[in-house]
């Protein structure tokens, strides 16, 4: 199924631009937010699923109170999200950090922060930097950083959550 087919709301969009003169982050996007919506009303759905504005969209909505149709863009950027993470696509380091994010909460089930720290560090591959390693000894100092992990909250209703979106 298309995203088109899903969103009937994408056929409201007439390119005012508003979406992305509101957005925040539209300069770091490799499709800006009406671009995005174009492509997805021409069936490139694949196109819009490796690009990056998904990963960097942050969800704050300012393109949807913008748009004088009401196109839900929030809650499409979370569509691309999921699709891509269900269909294991996505592209460049920018989904790093919600991948690891869900990883340390399926393992967990809450987040240790060192070890969301360090998986996302391993993932993009950046090495942890010594002015970091003496700010997070100054938080581990404050009681701001905790070394073990809060044990693991594990109940039915929360491993259901993870296979209904099969991550």
């Amino acid at each position: 199924m298309t995203f088109k087919e899903v969103f009937s709301e994408l056929f409201k969009c007439y390119q005012c631009l508003s979406c992305t003169l509101g957005c925040p982050l539209a300069e770091e996007m490799d499709l800006k937010p009406h671009e995005l919506v174009n492509m997805l009303i021409l069936g490139k759905d694949k196109e819009v699923l490796i690009s990056l504005t998904p990963w960097i969209c942050a969800s704050c909505e300012s393109c949807q109170v913008r748009c004088p149709n009401g196109v839900p863009l929030s809650e499409l950027m979370d569509q691309i999200r999921q699709k891509g993470i269900k269909e294991r696509i996505y592209k460049g380091k920018a989904f790093a950090l919600p991948l690891v994010f869900l990883k340390e909460i399926k393992k967990r089930g809450r987040i240790h922060e060192i070890s969301l720290i360090l998986g996302l560090k391993r993932l993009v591959g950046f090495k942890v930097s010594m002015e970091e390693l003496k700010m997070g000894f100054r938080m581990f100092l404050r009681g701001k950083l905790r070394i073990r992990p809060a044990k693991r909250v594990s109940s039915e209703s929360f491993k259901r959550i993870f296979e209904e979106v099969s991550f």
